[in-house]
């Protein structure tokens, strides 16, 4: 019998709950050390406690990623339409935007901080510079699969090239950005995050070094625990966007 969809929607919710309470019976049971493991609890009580500053923090970061995030899916979505479009780009520069993805980002930063200074700068581009690859590959690999018989149908029928792009393609297209978007998005928090922790007085990198420096370990984590939360928001945000406007392209929609 195949679950109900409110049991698929619950699956991830009881997930969690269950791991958390397996996660503070071990910290209480075991007698964990905050200051090396906190428990839930104790995490908790950094979120209320550290409110204020968390979430000033926090809104930092989520401004800076979304800025990077953006000119990625710009950036992204052009390079994806031009080597996507052509074999000629495609063979060209998809090797070499490869190589470029296998560079450590955080290799990056040093050289962001000379040429922008300490601040929202160097969060920007490197949220940008690690999210904006999955968006590319996945829009260029949208356009460069279309089936060369569909294609030779839609000539026949008087479909110009740009026609097939535009009309064919790019719709076809859209699973496949959304896809990535929701990749990105997660990616793109993690730049901001290990810019922030080297160079920037705000955002939750920052936090996470005030914090382990000081060995306020459930303050540590409570902004983890941001991060992540703030990721899944927009993950489910992708989502939801994903099934309204490709359900036609996902089975049993």
């Amino acid at each position: 019998m195949a679950p109900s969809s409110k049991a698929l929607r619950l699956a991830p919710l009881l997930l969690l709950v269950a791991v958390l309470l397996l996660w503070e019976i071990l910290c209480r049971a075991l007698q964990v050390s905050e200051f090396i493991f906190p428990s839930p609890s104790a995490i908790i009580a950094s979120l209320i406690e550290f409110s204020g500053v968390i979430a000033m923090h926090a809104w930092r970061t989520f401004w800076t990623t979304m800025v990077g995030f953006g000119i990625a899916i710009v950036v992204g979505v052009l390079l994806g339409f031009l080597i996507g479009s052509s074999r000629v780009a495609y063979a060209a520069v998809y090797p070499l935007m490869t190589a470029f993805n296998a560079l450590p980002k955080a290799a990056f930063v040093p050289v962001l901080v000379v040429w922008f200074g300490i601040g929202a700068g160097p969060a920007i581009l490197t949220a940008f510079l690690i999210s904006f690859f999955p968006i590319m590959v996945n829009i260029s690999t949208g356009l460069a699969t279309l089936e060369p018989e569909l294609e030779d149908v839609l000539r026949v029928l008087g479909a110009k090239r740009t026609d097939v792009l535009f009309k064919v393609g790019l719709p076809r297209s859209l699973p496949y950005f959304f896809a990535s978007l929701k990749v990105a998005i997660t990616l793109a928090f993690v730049g901001t995050t290990v810019s922030e922790m080297t160079a920037s007085n705000e955002g939750i990198g920052y936090l996470l070094i005030s914090a382990g420096s000081a060995l306020r370990m459930p303050l540590a984590f409570a902004g983890l625990v941001v991060i992540a939360a703030m990721a899944m928001a927009m993950y489910e945000l992708f989502a939801y966007l994903e099934k309204h406007m490709t359900g036609w392209a996902h089975r049993g929609s």
